[in-house]
Parts: C-alpha cells; sequence; structure tokens
C-alpha cells in the first residue's frame, strides 16, 4: 500500500545517529525549550521539547499535556515530511481567545527505528502464542527493515514517562501536580500507546487524546491483531471513573482502516455506560492519517479536555 510509505516516512532510512540531537525549534505562539540530554533507566535516553503558552509565567500553575512523536508537533522545517500538527498555533490561539485554559505540551520524540515497539501495548502483544509473536517480529516495513527493530517494550516506556518524565516537569516548571492535571496524547501509534498507558495507570492521568488510532497494530488487516486490543479495553476500561477518553479517524489513507474498528471501540463505552460528556468519537470524512490532518481537528481535542466554562 502506497500510503504505507508515506505514514513510516524517512524515519526508516535516517541513522539513529541522525535523531541523536534534538533540533533547533521555532513556533510562532509561546515558546520552546529543550531539556536535553534527558537519560533515563528505562528506554533510550531522549530528550524533551516543552512548550510553554503565551503569556507564561512562573507565578501561574499549568496542566501538561504529554504528546508523542515529539519531533513532528511545532515545526515543519525540523520535520521528515515538512508537516507538523501545528500545536503551538492551534494551541496558542485557543489560549489567547480564552477558549482553553493555558496549559504546557511536554513533546517526547519516539524512538526512531523502535518506534513500533515503544508504542505497540505491550500486555496485549504478550497474550498471543509464542508462535504468533515472533511471526510479527518476522515483519518487514521494508524489504530490509524489521517493523519491530526490537522486543516490545511499552509497558517501560510508561514507566519512563510515570516515573522519568513526569516527576521532572513537576520539580522544573510551574505545573499543577496530580493525576487530574496531566494528559496524553498522540496519533496513529501514538493513540495506541495514549489509551494503553491511560488504562494502565489510571491514577496517574485525567485523559488521553487519541487521534487517528492505529487499531491494526500493523499495516496488514491480515495479522487480525485488533482483538486483543478490543478485548483489552473490555477487560479495563472499568478503572476509569472521571477520565476523559477522545477517538478520532478520517477515512483516506491509512485511516481507511479505521472507521469500522473504531465504531467497535465506540461500542465497549457504550456498552459500559461510560459517561457520554466523558468521552469522544468523532468521525471526519474525506481526512487521510497525516499531520495536516490532523492539525485541522487538534482543536477539538483541546477543547473537549482543556476547554474553559465560557465554551
Amino acid at each position: 500500500m502506497k500510503f504505507v510509505i508515506a505514514l513510516l516516512g524517512l524515519t526508516a532510512f535516517l541513522s539513529p545517529a541522525s535523531y541523536a540531537n534534538a533540533p533547533t525549534v521555532q513556533v510562532s505562539k509561546g515558546q520552546i525549550e529543550i531539556v536535553q540530554p534527558f537519560p533515563s533507566q528505562y528506554v533510550k535516553d531522549k530528550f524533551l521539547t516543552v512548550w510553554l503558552p503565551p503569556g507564561y509565567n512562573k507565578h501561574s500553575q499549568y496542566d501538561v499535556l504529554y504528546m508523542h512523536d515529539g519531533r513532528m508537533l511545532f515545526d515543519a522545517n525540523t520535520t521528515w515530511n515538512k508537516q507538523e500538527w501545528r500545536v503551538d498555533e492551534v494551541a496558542g490561539e485557543l489560549i489567547e481567545q480564552g477558549k482553553v485554559r493555558p496549559f504546557i505540551v511536554v513533546g517526547i520524540p519516539n524512538a526512531v527505528e523502535n518506534r513500533h515497539s515503544e508504542y505497540f501495548p505491550q500486555q496485549p502483544f504478550e497474550s498471543l502464542s509464542v508462535a504468533k509473536q515472533q511471526a510479527l517480529y518476522q515483519i518487514k516495513k521494508f524489504a530490509d527493515v524489521p517493523l519491530f527493530a526490537s522486543k516490545v517494550y511499552s509497558d517501560k516506556y510508561s514507566l519512563f514517562l510515570i516515573k522519568e518524565v513526569i516527576p521532572y516537569i513537576e520539580a522544573h516548571y510551574p505545573v499543577n501536580k496530580g493525576a487530574e492535571h496531566r494528559y496524553l496524547g498522540g496519533s496513529s501509534m501514538g493513540g495506541l500507546i495514549s489509551w494503553y498507558t491511560l488504562l494502565n495507570y489510571p491514577d496517574y492521568f485525567t485523559g488521553a487524546i487519541c487521534m487517528s488510532t492505529h487499531w491494526p497494530g500493523t499495516f496488514s488487516a491480515e495479522d487480525e491483531l485488533f482483538p486483543i486490543f478490543k478485548e483489552y479495553i473490555a477487560k479495563n476500561v472499568h478503572k476509569l471513573s472521571h477520565q476523559k477518553v477522545y477517538f478520532d479517524y478520517g477515512d483516506r489513507t491509512l485511516d481507511a482502516m479505521y472507521p469500522d474498528l473504531q465504531k467497535q471501540i465506540d461500542n465497549i463505552f457504550k456498552q459500559q455506560k461510560y459517561p457520554k460528556n466523558q468521552w469522544q468519537s468523532l468521525y471526519f470524512p474525506g481526512e487521510d492519517h497525516t499531520e495536516n490532518a490532523w492539525a485541522k481537528r487538534l482543536d477539538k481535542p483541546l477543547l473537549f479536555m482543556f476547554g474553559t466554562s465560557n465554551n
């Protein structure tokens, strides 16, 4: 499928050294601070890109949105496909208009060749037979490039967030502390790791933004991985109480695989009578699987999570 190559992009061709250092990021609203290096005992060392909103001052207190695929969020001049989520523009405008309360965004870069291994929900993966797991490890995203470049380790990635990133941010920035002030966000594989981490750590987060969630798990419907995600959510959604969950999807390129699958996830929330004001699932006909598409509708989840009482 041609759109698979577009999704995977140049990360398949760039060496890990290409991403060893944080790029110089320019924003049009707010300001950026880079935390580098950011060592970890759970994953390979990373950097953090911290966006501070318009009007930021150290005497205020802010909620925090922790976003995956952090290289793609702010500056198209630094991304492989020259697209971005336009987080600074979209969030900054909503804040300036008083439609959402001010918040900080922490961008966390993916592991490049290990992105699939880092974001694929580990416990559902390990519920598969050993033979099925081994078969998945043999999948290639290109002729000589494996889809899973290492053993799935998303549980360690979640611990990296919980035990290292959050404590650092709460120690160095004027943020509101506590689960009710922390949010997760991502798209595609980043959507998978967002709901997975929320379900596993409901006492640490109050919301998850899951845009164009990659429900197939790989890039072939023949792999039939969706049932393990569906079962995991059905068994664990009861852990949530006050948390907000946002899903959305288009129907072009890779998103064409999502509508029927997302509807099945929606049915789980309906069957479990999850409060209607605490979850959304929005369909955007004609939209594809790109940063440009997510930027166009990013205001929707931000309003849902951070909207003021005036809206």
